[in-house]
């Protein structure tokens, strides 16, 4: 069974990220902290385009968007509010980001390259539209110590193989949502879904690290190779490591659970067409 694009879309979305404070003026300190982490570097934008991945989720069930009339902006707007979703990693993060990570990641992001990456990873975080061609396009006629250094920089973003494991997640998890709630009576028991998403995976993750990569090769386009290098080496250094595991599982965990929601919600809306 082959992957669905919209699976690697919103796979690719992609790319979680103990802080235990005692006492209120800790606790106020802290989110403040936190809020200027998302800032620096730029995960704030990251979960602001989780709203991205909603377009593609009907298309896991055979339907679109314009299957669910006016019904569907509503419901997408009041799910991916921006506000909530970047307090609810606030929430997780102040439980979980100690100062080390904290300071680490800062210092990085703060740096003259660090503030260069951030800005070309907003605009992409951001992009609706699909930019696999052009980078597929870049890709082709890269030289070969180009291609390594994207390669390196990736497998350091996603060092604990999550991607792939949450990118199954979300779609089991979106899949038994929608078939919960009547939005598709196509979904096997539990137990077959995991067996089916196991069966592919080998091939989902080749997938994703090419979609990876392309969107890679698009987005640092501008960036000089020394210094995608710099940043893979950068992305390697244990503390920054731990902070891309706890960003990466925020990100994931709070796109399956507005995916979920989403699949439960369209699920009482009549189908355009039959209105």
């Amino acid at each position: 069974m082959s992957v669905p694009s919209s699976v690697l879309r919103l796979a690719a979305i992609v790319l979680a990220w103990g802080l235990v404070l005692g006492s209120v003026a800790a606790q106020a300190t802290g989110r403040d902290r936190i809020a200027a982490f998302l800032e620096v570097t730029g995960f704030g934008v990251a979960l602001d385009s989780i709203v991205l991945s909603a377009r593609d989720a009907p298309a896991m069930v055979g339907l679109a968007p314009s299957d669910f009339g006016p019904a569907w902006e509503r419901i997408v707007a009041e799910l991916f509010d921006k506000g909530a979703m970047r307090e609810s990693a606030m929430d997780i993060l102040a439980e979980a980001l100690d100062e080390e990570m904290l300071d680490h990641a800062t210092e990085f992001y703060a740096s003259d390259l660090g503030r260069r990456l951030v800005a070309v990873e907003n605009a992409a975080h951001m992009r609706a539209d699909d930019s696999h061609g052009a980078g597929e396009a870049l890709l082709a006629r890269m030289d070969p110590g180009r291609r390594a250094a994207l390669e390196a920089m990736n497998d350091a973003i996603d060092a604990s193989g999550q991607s792939l494991l949450a990118a199954q997640e979300i779609r089991f998890r979106f899949l038994m949502a929608a078939a919960a709630s009547g939005l598709t009576e196509e979904v096997p028991d539990a137990d077959m879904l995991r067996r089916m998403l196991a069966r592919e995976a080998e091939a989902m993750r080749a997938d994703m690290r090419a979609a990876a990569l392309a969107n890679a090769a698009q987005t640092y386009r501008d960036i000089p190779t020394a210094d995608l290098r710099a940043y893979a080496e950068a992305l390697g250094h244990p503390v920054m490591a731990r902070v891309y595991e706890l960003m990466n599982a925020v990100q994931y965990e709070i796109m399956a659970e507005r995916l979920e929601a989403l699949a439960l919600r369209l699920g009482k809306v009549p189908r355009a067409q039959e209105l």
